[in-house]
């Protein structure tokens, strides 16, 4: 899709960040309770994560970690937690975020940190975040922390477009940021979809139209 031309919706990409979206091992292609098509997508996050660092631009990377009696996760998913199912347990291999998106020399997730609702430095203007629901905004920091940065346009990219991505957009518009989708960076998108966040202002654009954006405002 084309790039809206509204002035008041276009990306001012010298004051954008990158979110990323609970790209962890457990919601990977192949793992159990993996989401389809998140495998598929990671080098294509991956890219946008080196873009956004390449720029000097900001990445928060949200996560999703569930307690084991499903205490404090999405009513759907309760049952299956206290059930047993193990997904993004605090403190697992499967709740870190997938390797090819960090940058040299990140650290592990520090769970008891990301619970308490601050962020973990994992880089030069790059954290993680812990989210307890779906949307990016909801019970966490990450509107102050954009703020802080004085971040106007978001990229968001990752994990189950019908979930968490559509969310977080939706929350973005509520708060006034101007907003991208990475159409070939994200998970289960359709085109329905597409059409229903562009229809609140979300430019929904490949990842080689956002990496040219990104070199055009640094070169």
């Amino acid at each position: 899709m084309n790039p809206i031309t509204d002035p008041h919706l276009t990306p001012h990409w010298v004051t954008s960040a990158l979110l990323t979206i609970d790209v962890q091992r457990d919601f990977l292609s192949e793992s159990p309770y993996g989401i389809p098509g998140t495998t598929e997508v990671l080098p294509q996050v991956a890219r946008l994560a080196e873009a956004f660092r390449g720029a000097g631009r900001p990445i928060v990377h949200l996560i999703r970690l569930y307690d084991p009696s499903g205490e404090d996760a999405d009513l759907v998913r309760r049952t299956l937690l206290s059930q047993g199912a193990k997904i993004v347990l605090p403190g697992s291999e499967g709740s870190e975020i997938a390797g090819e998106l960090l940058p040299a020399g990140a650290p592990p997730l520090k769970a008891d940190l990301l619970l308490s609702g601050e962020p973990q430095t994992l880089g030069e203007r790059e954290v993680a975040l812990y989210k307890p629901r779906w949307g990016g905004f909801y019970r966490t920091r990450l509107d102050e922390l954009l703020r802080g940065w004085d971040v106007d346009t978001l990229v968001v990219a990752g994990c189950n477009f019908p979930n968490c991505p559509r969310a977080t957009l939706i929350e973005g518009s509520e708060r006034d940021y101007r907003l991208v989708l990475a159409d070939d960076a994200t998970s289960r998108i359709h085109d329905a979809g597409r059409t229903e966040v562009a229809g609140i202002g979300v430019n929904v654009l490949a990842v080689q139209t956002i990496t040219d954006a990104l070199k055009g405002e640094t070169a």
